[in-house]
C-alpha cells in the first residue's frame, strides 16, 4: 500500500511545517517584528506607511538593519510608500535623514490621488516576510516570516500603487 504524501520513509507521518505567524498587539511587538522582517531582507524591503512612523522606522536598530541591507548588497533596495505625507514629520526624521544619504538605495513615494488612502500599514522583506496592521491607529497586527502567498497579495498592491506614486522630492515640495 502506498503511503500518503505526508508520510516519510519508514511510515512515520511528516510533522506539519512550523508556523511562522505571530499575532501582534503592542508597539514593542510591532517594532520587534518589523526589525526581524528588515533583518531578513536580502534584496528588497517594501514599506507602506502613513507617516513614516518614527517609533517603528526611526529606531536605531531598524536604521542599522536598513544600512546593513543596502550597503552590503549593491542590488538591494528599500521602497517606502507614504499614504498620507501631510502627517509625516519631514524635519528631523531619522529615517528620512538616512534616506537622503542613501538616495540610490532608498526610494520614497506617496500614493497617487487615484488611490484612496488605506487604513493599514505593512512592511515586506523580499517576497516572503511580512508585518501587517489593519489600522494605523492600533498596534494589532500579524507577522509572518514565511508566507509567500499572503505576501504576494500585499506586494501586488504595493507595486501597483508604487508605479503611480509621486517621488519624495515632489512630496516634500508639496508639503513644505
Amino acid at each position: 500500500m502506498a503511503g500518503s504524501e505526508n508520510d516519510v520513509p519508514g511510515g512515520q507521518p511528516k510533522s506539519p511545517p512550523a508556523s511562522t505567524r505571530s499575532i501582534l498587539s503592542t508597539m514593542e511587538e510591532v517594532r520587534e517584528a518589523s526589525l526581524q522582517v528588515a533583518r531578513s531582507a536580502q534584496r528588497l524591503l517594501s514599506i507602506f506607511t502613513h507617516d513614516l512612523e518614527p517609533m517603528i522606522y526611526g529606531e536605531e536598530p531598524f536604521l542599522e538593519a536598513i544600512k546593513r541591507l543596502v550597503l552590503a548588497r549593491s542590488y538591494a533596495k528599500v521602497r517606502v510608500l507614504l499614504a498620507d505625507p501631510s502627517r509625516a514629520m519631514f524635519d528631523n526624521n531619522k529615517f528620512l535623514i538616512l534616506a537622503r544619504r542613501l538616495t540610490s538605495c532608498i526610494d520614497l513615494r506617496t500614493m497617487g490621488p487615484e488611490y484612496p488612502a488605506s487604513a493599514g500599514a505593512f512592511i515586506i522583506a523580499d517576497d516572503r516576510a511580512l508585518v501587517y496592521r489593519l489600522r494605523i491607529d492600533r498596534w494589532d497586527g500579524i507577522s509572518d516570516m514565511n508566507d509567500p502567498a499572503v505576501v504576494r497579495r500585499y506586494l501586488t498592491f504595493f507595486d501597483e500603487v508604487w508605479s503611480m506614486g509621486m517621488q519624495e522630492s515632489q512630496v516634500r515640495q508639496t508639503y513644505q
